[in-house]
Parts: C-alpha cells; structure tokens; sequence
C-alpha cells in the first residue's frame, strides 16, 4: 500500500479557511470535519488537515507559529501547467490570499504561490515533463 500524506495547519477561522480553500477548488471529507477541524483533499493520497489552534495546540507541545510574521512550513503542489499555476495563485488572491513573490519562469519549471488567510506559503509549480529524465 503507498503512503498518504496528511499536512496538518492551524487557522484563526475555520470556516473562513474553509471558504478560502473551497473558492480554490477544494473539496473536503464530511467524515473528517467537524467544528475543530476539516479534512482538505488535494488528491487521492494528499490531504491537508486544517484545525482550529485550539486543535492543534492538542497534537504538540510547541507554541504555534504566527505564520505572518514566521514560516513554519512551505506546502508546493504541482500543477499540470504554467496556467493553472497562475488561475490557482489569482483564485487565492480573488479569495483573500496574498502573494510574496513575482512568478518564476526556470524554463523547464515554473512557479509561483500564495499565502492563505492564515499566511501559510502555497507554493504552485509546473514541470515541462520533457525535462524530468526517465
């Protein structure tokens, strides 16, 4: 069986995540959400679990990082090209998101991301499959 991953994020406002990451496209498991927390699905083995702090102040013995002012994690997610890395950073921007940089164009590669509500940094690539070698 593969591996699944689950990144856990603490939000001020759950359900003004909720909206933002919706207004972005998401979905998210009714079976995993309750008012501490939802389960965010990026793909069939990828999720992001966002919790209330007072959530997560459950699962560590650590104060929790104002993202705003430090970076705790960044979170990249590929894209299946240059235009859909740009529609996902202008819907996170549409929605309340901010952006912290100007695209980059590597050529092969190109990326660009957004800080959510929370100022978690979403960084959004594509990769020329025809660069990557077999």
């Amino acid at each position: 069986m593969g591996r699944k991953i689950f990144v856990n994020l603490p939000t001020q406002n759950l359900e003004q995540s909720i909206k933002f990451f919706t207004h972005l496209g998401f979905a998210f498991n009714p079976q995993f959400t309750d008012e501490t927390a939802t389960c965010m699905v990026v793909s069939d083995d990828i999720f992001v679990m966002l919790l209330t702090n007072e959530k997560f102040k459950t699962f560590t013995p650590n104060p929790i990082c104002d993202a705003t002012k430090s970076t705790e994690v960044l979170v990249c997610l590929s894209c299946d090209s240059c235009e859909e890395v740009d529609a996902l950073v202008h819907k996170a921007i549409d929605a309340g998101g901010a952006t912290y940089n100007d695209p980059q164009d590597y050529g092969f590669m190109y990326a660009h991301g957004f800080q959510d509500l929370d100022g978690h940094i979403w960084e959004l690539m594509y990769m020329d499959p025809g660069a990557v070698p077999e």
